[in-house]
């Protein structure tokens, strides 16, 4: 693997995170943080999700998926479902508020990527959705 290609990718990846750290900090509309929105999205994708497994899915320690989760259930976006096979755990469970503002934050973010990438061409939209997503499977690995 050459050297400098590897330099491209850290160097690019540093200023990517940055960079949308600063636009997501400075983004009107939607209530949502990137943590809230990513434990939503997994509840919602999966129907019922429980601590264990969204700390996993996330590399996070059980007691901050846990404290996470707590804050979506608070503001209403998510309910505790008693897990059937063991009364002493729960999973959780997307509310229709949920929903909404999934839905609704999702949508600021897909308009925002859509402003930045509309005058690739499709193919260099592709290529570059596939090359992430290759990556964060990569993360997943180690």
């Amino acid at each position: 693997m050459k050297e400098d290609s590897v330099e491209t990718i850290e160097l690019q990846m540093a200023l990517l995170v940055r960079r949308v750290t600063s636009v997501a900090s400075n983004r009107k509309g939607g209530s949502l943080d990137r943590s809230a929105y990513l434990l939503l999205h997994q509840i919602s994708s999966q129907g019922l999700a429980g601590v264990k497994a969204l700390a996993e899915e996330f590399q996070l320690d059980i007691s901050t998926a846990s404290r996470q989760a707590g804050a979506l259930e608070l503001k209403g976006y998510v309910r505790k479902v008693p897990d059937p096979q063991d009364g002493r755990s729960y999973f959780y469970q997307i509310t229709d508020s949920g929903t909404q503002e999934l839905t609704a934050y999702k949508q600021i973010r897909l308009d925002h990527i859509t402003r930045l990438v509309s005058d690739w061409a499709e193919e260099d939209r592709q290529k570059f959705g596939d090359l992430l997503l290759k990556f964060n499977q990569s993360l997943m690995k180690r």
